[in-house]
């Protein structure tokens, strides 16, 4: 374990994913809309730039005293990679316009992926590299690829057909995920060249807000793991985010290749600290919107608290919150945020 002298942010969340005790609890923030707003900038300049993107994560670090960065441009990149219709809003993430496939299996038609050639995530893997050149070892990175394969097929097919074609058309829904798979690996294999310490990804659609359990296991699960599987090759630890309420699928995080996930609030935290706590390392899981942005600084200073509190025997944790911070969140509340975190004591 490093001395007391020797402690820095990449330090404590590689102790906190092992499940050691570093010398304070660390925090790394979702924060990419609002470090761009801070920045005095519009989104359009952070997810066109990589040099502009990898500065906007700077300040905030060196801003707050964060011990990690989030990079994440925004959810439509891989979407964008594969040929969907993207829209790019001046002050708004970009968001897929319309699908891409007019039938399930015209995916048959389309070319294999090569999301190297996009320049959008050139700009991601850009900031990557520039990041990992500023901070070194100093400040943890975590390259977020965007979304997994059942999100990303949703996108493909628009959210409506493949809520459909999972249940009507299984054999050629498993075809397009297939082909959403190579998409994700491709981008995982492009992050772990540019130096970043751990990988993760998103697949909100897959969570038990929109689909059953069982369709989980039968459509994402598996691709989910193979992800991790991925990026434990590339010898680097897995995250997994999904948004909403998740309670009924937490036993099967618990047995998969995660290293970690990054839950809202939606889900119960003392069921996520019951069934995932001695093996997975939590990143989350504080409101973004009704605590951070719209709440005060002591209310957020008391959930951050609950939280701590909770896990005060369990190292793995890293604070954050538990989906992306609003742009217009009080700088005030992200300061509690951060100064509860690193101060508080069991």
């Amino acid at each position: 374990m490093p001395n007391s002298k020797s402690w820095n942010g990449y330090r404590r969340i590689q102790a906190a994913l092992r499940g050691e005790w570093p010398d304070r609890r660390p925090v790394m923030l979702h924060n990419f809309m609002h470090a761009t707003r801070e920045a005095g900038l519009i989104l359009r300049d952070y997810y066109t730039s990589g040099e502009v993107s990898a500065q906007v994560h700077i300040d905030a670090v060196e801003r707050y005293g964060l011990d990690g960065v989030l990079l994440d441009i925004d959810t439509a990149v891989l979407a964008e990679a594969v040929g969907v219709p993207v829209d790019h809003p001046d002050d708004l993430p970009p968001r897929v316009r319309q699908p891409l496939l007019p039938t399930l299996e015209s995916i048959k038609d389309r070319p294999p992926p090569d999301i190297g050639r996009s320049p959008r995530v050139q700009v991601w893997l850009d900031a990557a590299s520039r990041l990992k050149k500023y901070f070194g070892d100093e400040v943890f990175l975590r390259g977020n690829c965007d979304q997994a394969p059942f999100s990303l097929a949703s996108m493909m097919r628009g959210m409506e057909n493949w809520m459909f074609d999972i249940v009507l058309d299984p054999d050629n829904a498993m075809v397009l995920l297939d082909y959403c798979m190579a998409a994700s690996l491709q981008f995982i294999n492009l992050m772990s060249k540019r130096g970043v310490h751990m990988i993760s990804n998103g697949d909100s659609p897959a969570g038990p807000d929109l689909i059953s359990p069982d369709l989980y296991r039968r459509f994402a699960k598996s691709y989910e793991q193979k992800l991790g599987e991925r990026a434990h090759v590339l010898g680097l630890p897995y995250l997994m985010h999904i948004c909403g309420k998740t309670n009924r699928v937490l036993d099967d995080f618990a047995e998969m290749s995660f290293d970690a996930v990054e839950l809202d609030y939606k889900t119960d935290i003392h069921l996520i600290h019951e069934k995932l706590s001695a093996r997975l390392t939590l990143f989350g899981n504080i409101d973004p919107t009704g605590v951070l942005t719209e709440g005060t600084p002591a209310t957020v200073a008391e959930k951050v608290t609950e939280l701590l509190d909770l896990y005060a025997e369990r190292p793995r944790l890293v604070v954050n919150a538990g989906c992306a911070i609003p742009a217009t969140a009080p700088p005030e509340n992200i300061r509690s945020l951060v100064e509860v975190a690193h101060n508080w004591q069991p």
